[in-house]
């Protein structure tokens, strides 16, 4: 269900999907931190801004996933991991490969303060550019393609304390996708 609390299977028989964890991370000033990327299979295509994430290891709890991608994809530790926020089912092609995946989101709190990738897959490093503090305005105003694809609709909810601990679940409807997938962000510089 799109925009209400978490379906009962949500994530559960999934098969060959895969399980991944993103993190919306804040600092003092109420930023997020997002990384410019772009398909390396397609430098010239138009890039995005997406929150620090990736799979789930055997064994490994979604927010300790979080914990290691955010130290991995943006060289932040020690940052208070919390609860899930949201989850959404997405598909998508990237580097070549065809994800189908389950994520679930954290939002987490730190200083501020990125050391940069501390430890990047040889895809990601060529697809990641530059990280950046956004401010909720500066988001809404630029409008920039995000991934989430939704996470500029569901952010105030989140930042203005309206969680109420129940993850909401942002899966983007075909509209949604197709919308991103017009949308023109500048290519990556």
């Amino acid at each position: 269900m799109v925009d209400g609390a978490v379906s009962s299977g949500f994530g559960e028989g999934s098969g060959s999907r895969r399980r991944a964890a993103r993190v919306v991370v804040l600092d003092p000033l109420d930023r997020i931190l997002l990384i410019n990327a772009s398909d390396p299979l397609h430098r010239n295509g138009p890039g995005w801004w997406e929150i620090p994430g990736g799979g789930v290891d055997h064994g490994e709890s979604t927010e300790d996933a979080a914990r290691r991608e955010l130290w991995e994809e943006a060289g932040i530790a020690g940052a208070e991991i919390g609860p899930c926020v949201w989850v959404q089912r997405v598909q998508f092609s990237f580097g070549g490969w065809h994800f189908d995946q389950d994520e679930w989101v954290h939002i987490a709190r730190c200083e501020g303060i990125s050391s940069g990738p501390q430890g990047l897959e040889a895809l990601e490093a060529l697809a990641f550019g530059e990280q950046r503090w956004w401010s909720l305005n500066d988001l809404v105003e630029h409008q920039p393609r995000t991934i989430p694809y939704r996470m500029t609709e569901f952010l105030p909810h989140i930042m203005s304390g309206q969680f109420t601990g129940d993850p909401i679940d942002i899966t983007p409807s075909p509209d949604h996708v197709a919308r991103w997938q017009q949308q023109a962000s500048p290519p990556r510089r």
